[in-house]
């Protein structure tokens, strides 16, 4: 019995001195570049990280999260004017509404090691437009210099965040006007 008290006693104790370390995001050397495909084509851009966090614990990641500056968003597979019109289209309510949205954050909820390299399985909540959906994508973290990196891909269903524009799930007979439900989103976060 003394045996079982003393082991639960050193139990708490580890746990109790176990620290999450929360490292911040550097904004600056940070970036998200987003893909979005249609019948036709595929465009490309880069959205910017406003703020976000990395929490770390005994060397692994476990949580954090991370909002987008959605009023950041610019393409860079076209020149600057047919660019701004596409820009200007997807900041309309047509798609993510920036005037009324001008955030978009991810959260995450579970962060599972996959092996000794820092390559993890992220469970998480992605919020666009004030919808709220899980999402599920691998990532690479690793440290080097007191800095955090995370590296991942996310692959968003639009459709479940109510963007509708050219949608054929929304919309019969679209022919090569349609647009791609799934968009990506290659996320690349830097601590300070």
């Amino acid at each position: 019995m003394k045996n079982l008290f003393f082991l639960s006693i050193l139990a708490i104790a580890a746990f109790a001195f176990t620290t999450i370390n929360d490292h911040t995001v550097d904004t600056a050397a940070s970036n998200v570049v987003w893909t979005g495909e249609k019948v036709t084509g595929k465009h490309t851009g880069n959205v910017k990280i406003k703020n976000g966090n990395l929490k770390m614990q005994d060397g692994k990641l476990v949580g954090g999260s991370f909002e987008i500056d959605m009023t950041s968003i610019e393409c860079t597979d076209l020149d600057a004017a047919m660019g701004g019109k596409l820009v200007g289209h997807l900041k309309s309510d047509d798609f993510f509404g920036v005037d009324g949205h001008p955030t978009s954050k991810f959260v995450i909820t579970r962060a599972i090691p996959q092996d000794t390299k820092g390559n993890y399985k992220i469970v998480g909540d992605l919020t666009i437009k004030e919808k709220t959906n899980p999402v599920v994508f691998k990532a690479n973290v690793g440290t080097s210099g007191g800095k955090v990196t995370a590296t991942g891909s996310i692959t968003v269903d639009r459709s479940l965040y109510d963007i509708r524009f050219g949608s054929g799930s929304f919309f019969d007979n679209l022919g090569d006007k349609t647009i791609y439900d799934e968009f990506y989103l290659q996320v690349s976060l830097v601590t300070k």
